[in-house]
């Protein structure tokens, strides 16, 4: 906003001559009646409305300048804002995912329209309210004490429209919000709930929560429409009376005849803003509301500081006591996590169900950042790199595979400027390239959010060459397998064997031998806890090999600090 203040400055200059020249009717009609009517001049009154006509020919003008500077500021605004916005919406979508949606977008839509209508023109013209008094005062003090108690009234109204519909817009403005966050999460979850006839069910749910907006809405906006009205109609009785007073006055010779015009007219002018703020409330408090919520959004997600560049990774990762509690959650997932794996070494992951392996996987791409500990990718701390320079280094293949609005081509060069070369390859590496060439449009194949039509394995597929495009040296895969034939899991083993040539660092989570039949090591999970990390065979023997009561974990099996137990209900098909 500061940015924007010359703009704003700017048009509060233009709102100082426009006032001025909001004078023009009311002295046009005063020496109409008291100068050219009593001396029945023709060309004076014919140069007083040249003169008139002009000054409210500028007037328009300016106006219509201020206008445009207030939609350029707003679109100045946008411009400066949007970016960081979207940044800290993402940033806060990963630290808290239930509130990872596209609000604050509207938020900086309802603030730029607002910077951008009429409504904001009451605030500028509010300060010429005492000026228009004051001339009314130089023309009698009975026109002054009228118009300042028409306007202390106009300003009471405006008042208890603040306090009657404020709890109820927000209220209304909350339900909308999240009744808006349920239909996107309904749409992403719409074949479910066709397949399974929840759909009248889901909205009967969604519909309490827009009637009670609705409701809350209506409430607000009958009693500002309602106190809207009465001011409007204390002002144009205003404008009638103060016409009566004058006539009054004109009786008692106190006035001329063309002062009560002007009197009149320049009251009107006075109470305008005040009438206006109270029917442009509505929108001035919506436009707080998210100026609101913005601010909080921005404070809570401060804007990143740009690190020294460090030097293109190699792939050696190191685990120092990770503990890791996932967002919005109170315990922790992971507890005291240390190990170490050299460049080039592929590891399996396996645990039963909640033993924290996904929450693994993001800690060691640095998804969530850890409560105490740290992870290190080539001993700097995941945290200490600048995330634009690390992540090319980076394949993630997660469970939910999610690709996005574009073609297979982008998709697979994760939009930036893509090569060719690197994009084919990486394809060829998945095991997907000639199932993209039976393509309509091969790789120029557009595919929406959820994948378009293509199939859950061939989205997979595509997903994996995402992963592996550009060679990096650390890749995660989150049961890669998951949805793949027999086809798909041949291509994934021998990806997984290109990767082994290449000298990429590893990690894999899945159950199934055929993808963890050429890893290194094996990694057992159990309760957030290290339970056995050491060579795959030696593992599997431990795992299938009755436990003795006593048993330690051979030194073999120890990742640098003893684990008592193996993971119960592991099971590797």
């Amino acid at each position: 906003m500061s940015l924007c203040r010359s703009a704003l400055l700017w048009v509060a200059g233009f709102s100082l001559f426009i006032n001025l020249l909001m004078l023009t009717p009311a002295l046009y009609m005063l020496q109409v009646y008291d100068r050219v009517i009593a001396s029945g001049s023709k060309e004076t009154l014919l140069m007083l409305t040249l003169v008139a006509i002009f000054l409210l020919a500028v007037m328009v003008g300016m106006d219509l300048v201020r206008s445009r500077l207030l939609v350029r500021a707003g679109n100045h605004l946008d411009t400066l804002v949007s970016r960081r916005l979207y940044r800290a919406m993402f940033r806060r979508g990963l630290a808290s995912p239930d509130e990872g949606g596209g609000q604050p977008l509207d938020d900086l839509r309802t603030v730029r329209q607002f910077i951008s209508g009429s409504g904001l023109f009451a605030f500028f013209d509010a300060p010429w309210v005492p000026i228009y008094l004051a001339i009314l005062f130089i023309f009698d003090v009975w026109f002054g004490v009228f118009a300042t108690g028409a306007g202390l009234l106009l300003l009471g109204l405006a008042i208890i429209n603040e306090k009657a519909s404020k709890r109820l817009l927000a209220e209304a403005g909350h339900e909308h919000i999240r009744a808006q966050a349920q239909v996107g999460s309904n749409l992403r979850n719409a074949e479910v709930l066709h397949a399974m006839g929840m759909l009248p069910a889901i909205m009967q749910r969604w519909e309490a929560r827009h009637v009670t907006a609705l409701v809350k809405q209506s409430q607000a906006s009958d009693r500002s429409s309602g106190l809207s009205n009465l001011s409007k109609g204390l002002r144009i009785l205003a404008q009638s009376m103060i016409l009566g007073l004058g006539a009054l006055l004109v009786l008692e010779a106190s006035i001329t005849p063309g002062m009560m015009i002007a009197a009149s007219i320049i009251m009107g002018r006075a109470l305008a803003p005040i009438d206006q703020m109270i029917g442009s409330w509505k929108g001035f408090v919506g436009c707080r509301d998210a100026y609101h919520r913005l601010d909080v959004l921005f404070r809570d997600v401060p804007a990143e500081t740009r690190r020294l560049s460090l030097p293109a990774p190699k792939g050696e990762i190191a685990v120092e006591a990770l503990t890791l509690v996932p967002p919005g959650a109170v315990k922790p997932v992971l507890r005291e996590l240390d190990f170490q794996v050299a460049r080039g070494e592929h590891v399996g992951i396996i645990g039963p169900s909640a033993a924290g392996k996904t929450t693994l996987a993001r800690a060691l791409l640095g998804v969530w950042p850890p409560e105490s500990g740290a992870v290190r990718l080539d001993g700097a701390d995941l945290r200490h790199w600048n995330r634009d320079e690390l992540g090319p280094h980076i394949g993630y293949l997660p469970q939910d595979i999610e690709l996005f609005d574009g073609t297979i081509s982008e998709n697979i060069a994760r939009f930036g400027e893509a090569d060719d070369t690197q994009v084919v390859a990486a394809a060829k590496k998945a095991g997907v390239h000639e199932m993209i060439l039976r393509l309509p449009e091969g790789y120029e194949t557009r595919i929406g959010t959820a994948g378009g039509s293509l199939s859950r394995g061939q989205r997979q597929r595509i997903g994996l060459a995402r992963a592996l495009y550009g060679r990096p040296v650390l890749v995660v895969l989150d049961e890669p397998n998951a949805n793949l034939d027999d086809a798909g899991e041949r291509a994934l083993a021998e990806a997984l064997r290109q990767l082994k040539a290449e000298g990429t660092t590893l990690f894999v989570i899945s159950h199934r031998r055929s993808v963890l039949a050429d890893v290194d090591k094996l990694m057992v999970l159990g309760d957030g806890q290290l339970r056995l990390l050491g060579p795959r065979d030696e593992v599997l023997a431990r795992i299938a090999a009755p436990r003795p009561s006593q048993a330690m974990p051979s030194k073999a099996s120890r990742p640098g600090r003893s684990h008592d137990g193996l993971a119960a209900g592991v099971a590797v098909t």
